[in-house]
């Protein structure tokens, strides 16, 4: 089975490297071309067949059995830069450090090992550098069929989250990041009719998820690069949908998606040991896709509707993520839609908040490094993870080519969002450890010396920026 599952999102992400998609922190905004086209709305608004990963109720408005194919290309834009290794080097060659095979600068504070000859190394400027993963294509199918007046089922297989940045060869200070992460849903969804106007839907989910990271490491001959792990497990989704008794065209609805934990071994737990934070990565490679709880609310009158959604997705209570200090994300989408008989136009809102909340990672006040460890973090979130966009907004329409047939389409823009992280504790730490420091400080006169070349290396931070714009296509056949 896994490896049957494997061919299929092999097939499915494999026509472009894995990027940041358009998404709520890495989960994209939602599922197919009506859905993004009105900002990602779907928990009270039924898209047929394509609503299986929404709210698997709405798949009840299917009259007899549909098929919906389509596409995502999406082409994100991030760029980073960080001065935090390169401000260790201007405190070394500030004080005359040459490297393990020359002499010491005469005079300098290695060559004398006093501290009272160590001076402060200048702050290196940030250059700044595009990630290489700017395209990706997704393809997505969804199928459901009615069988019985009171029930109707489907299937969708389709990618639902990812992230990847790659900064290979890149002189940004990335230490030449690369990660990706691609996730893809199989999921078969029931509605039933339980009452006139309240169906229940229920999704049985198998996910399957692969992962890889490349970087550097503080000695240049000896890169870290991870074999592509991957994973499968189970996963389940629970939704409700109210159409309203004596209110024509009002429609309420509520999901639930359960947590669902992924292993990618010896993938995380060999970057975190690198860089000594692993013990305060206790998750190891666990990397949970969160639980999500969403409530929506539709409303349609002579061709017209609009429908909001809110979500909250708990990244603080996710593997992983909310030990690299992600937080809990609320998410609001509102989308318009105006339809005639054979053709619809829509637009849409999507507002998540920043789920990476910036850890300390400022310089010390009682020893070298303390704050090393929320430093790392930063690095890492900005320069490998930057699910940092809040806001897009999307378009899109649908035509119908014949009476089975049509045809929709949406565009999707995020604005560019700006973020400048602290980093310093990760540039005095590791330059207290390179210079001959214990660890923790002991005050002996090597660390002394190293604390001393440490406290004086300039204050350091990650930036980035990130922006994104996609394109869905589908193409719809009613039986």
């Amino acid at each position: 089975m896994k490896k049957t599952i494997k061919l299929a999102v092999v097939a499915a992400l494999a026509l472009g490297s894995t990027s940041a998609f358009a998404t709520n922190g890495d989960v994209m905004i939602g599922q197919g071309a009506k859905s993004r086209s009105m900002g990602g709305v779907g928990i009270a608004k039924s898209f047929g067949a394509e609503s299986g990963l929404a709210n698997p109720a709405l798949i009840s408005t299917v009259k007899d059995m549909e098929v919906t194919g389509a596409v995502t290309f999406f082409m994100p834009n991030v760029a980073f830069g960080s001065n935090a290794g390169d401000n260790i080097n201007q405190a070394f060659g500030a004080n005359g450090y040459q490297g393990t095979s020359t002499p010491p600068v005469a005079g300098s504070a290695f060559a004398t090992g006093n501290p009272a000859d160590v001076v402060a190394g200048p702050s290196a400027a940030i250059t700044s550098s595009d990630s290489l993963a700017n395209f990706s294509i997704i393809p997505e199918i969804a199928f459901a069929s009615r069988i019985s007046d009171s029930v109707v089922w489907g299937v969708s297989m389709t990618g639902t989250a990812g992230m990847g940045t790659d900064y290979t060869g890149k002189t940004n200070g990335s230490f030449s990041m690369y990660t990706s992460l691609a996730l893809l849903k199989v999921a078969t969804p029931l509605a039933i009719d339980i009452t006139s106007g309240l169906t229940l839907g229920v999704t049985p989910i198998l996910q399957y998820g692969s992962l890889q990271m490349a970087h550097d490491t503080f000695n240049p001959a000896a890169p870290q690069k991870s074999p592509l792990a991957d994973d499968t497990s189970f996963g389940y989704e629970v939704g409700l949908a109210y159409d309203v008794d004596g209110v024509d065209g009002l429609t309420l609805g509520a999901v639930y998606k359960s947590k669902i934990d992924m292993e990618y071994e010896n993938v995380i737990s060999a970057s975190t040991t690198i860089f000594g934070v692993n013990d305060a990565i206790t998750s190891g490679d666990h990397l949970a896709q969160p639980a999500e709880i969403g409530l929506g609310i539709s409303y349609t009158t002579d061709g017209n509707t609009i429908a909001l959604d809110y979500k909250q997705i708990a990244w603080g209570d996710a593997a992983g993520y909310s030990d690299f200090g992600w937080e809990d994300q609320t998410v609001i989408a509102v989308g318009y839609e105006y339809a005639e008989n054979n053709w619809a136009f829509r637009i849409g809102y999507n507002h998540g908040t920043n789920p990476i909340t910036e850890q300390n990672g400022a310089k010390g006040t009682t020893q070298p490094g303390e704050n090393y460890v929320g430093a790392v973090k930063n690095f890492f979130n900005l320069s490998g993870f930057p699910g940092v966009v809040e806001s897009h907004m999307t378009v899109g329409g649908g035509i119908n080519l014949s009476d089975s047939l049509s045809l929709d389409a949406a565009f999707i823009y995020a604005p560019e969002v700006t973020l400048s992280y602290d980093t310093s504790g990760l540039t005095e730490g590791a330059a207290y450890q390179l210079a001959g420091g214990a660890t923790p400080y002991t005050g002996t006169p090597t660390d002394m010396l190293a604390g001393a070349i440490a406290g004086q290396t300039a204050a350091s931070s990650a930036d980035v920026t990130h922006s994104q714009m996609g394109v869905n296509i589908a193409m719809t056949y009613k039986f």
